[in-house]
């Protein structure tokens, strides 16, 4: 499935989400914008401080993602990897040749930001690690987003368009990601997300949740 060919820019949008999204528009795989902007694309304001740009794409189509981001610095980070002498052991870019697993993710920034790999692998903001790419499954048409126990959900579903007029991870596909860690900041989006949950929307989540087991269940019931 290809995204749209152009993003249109809705007020509100900020310059750098709109920026990778007009990039990554052309893209020849499924991606969606995910994380904290991804949260405030749905509420259609800044609610919080946010840091790099998080967006989802898929393992099966990394190859793919390497050759659209032509020219930008990328680091990988595979655990299975880093163990036997990836980014951290040899402080290499990653070069799509050596394939990733999941999870994993990745730091790219833009040509224009190049420079030498940072110490450690340690790819910050103020390095110009503009975004933090997820690896993430599917099982056919729709995102695998826990192997065991399985726990999917349609693309159709799972990828919608938000009010800023992009791919965007949607409200429950979100949830069930920030429900894992339970930081702060992850509560927080909770709180704003849930009223715009619909029943269907609710039901998933919680029953997804259920399978991990999670504090949240109360508030879905």
């Amino acid at each position: 499935m290809s995204s749209p060919t152009s993003v249109q820019r809705p007020a509100g949008i900020p310059d750098d989400v709109a920026r990778i999204c007009n990039i990554m528009s052309t893209y020849p795989g499924r991606w969606a914008l995910c994380g904290g902007w991804a949260v405030d694309s749905w509420l259609g304001k800044h609610s919080r401080d946010h840091g790099d740009i998080d967006l989802a794409v898929f393992v099966d189509d990394q190859r793919a993602l390497y050759d659209h981001l032509d020219g930008w610095q990328m680091l990988g980070h595979d655990e299975a990897w880093e163990a036997v002498g990836g980014v951290g052991a040899d402080n290499s870019w990653w070069d799509g040749t050596r394939l990733l697993g999941v999870p994993s993710h990745i730091h790219a920034r833009p040509p224009e930001r190049a420079g030498t790999v940072p110490n450690n692998g340690i790819a910050t903001l103020e390095d110009g690690f503009l975004l933090d790419i997820q690896m993430n499954d599917r099982a056919a048409e729709a995102w695998r987003l826990h192997a065991d126990p399985e726990i999917t959900l349609p693309f159709d579903r799972a990828i919608q368009t938000s009010p800023w007029g992009i791919p965007t991870a949607s409200p429950e596909v979100l949830l069930f990601y920030k429900a894992q860690d339970l930081r702060r900041r992850d509560k927080t989006d909770f709180t704003a997300l849930l009223p715009l949950l619909s029943e269907e929307q609710r039901t998933w989540l919680r029953e997804a949740i259920a399978a991990l087991g999670h504090p949240w269940l109360k508030d879905l019931s």
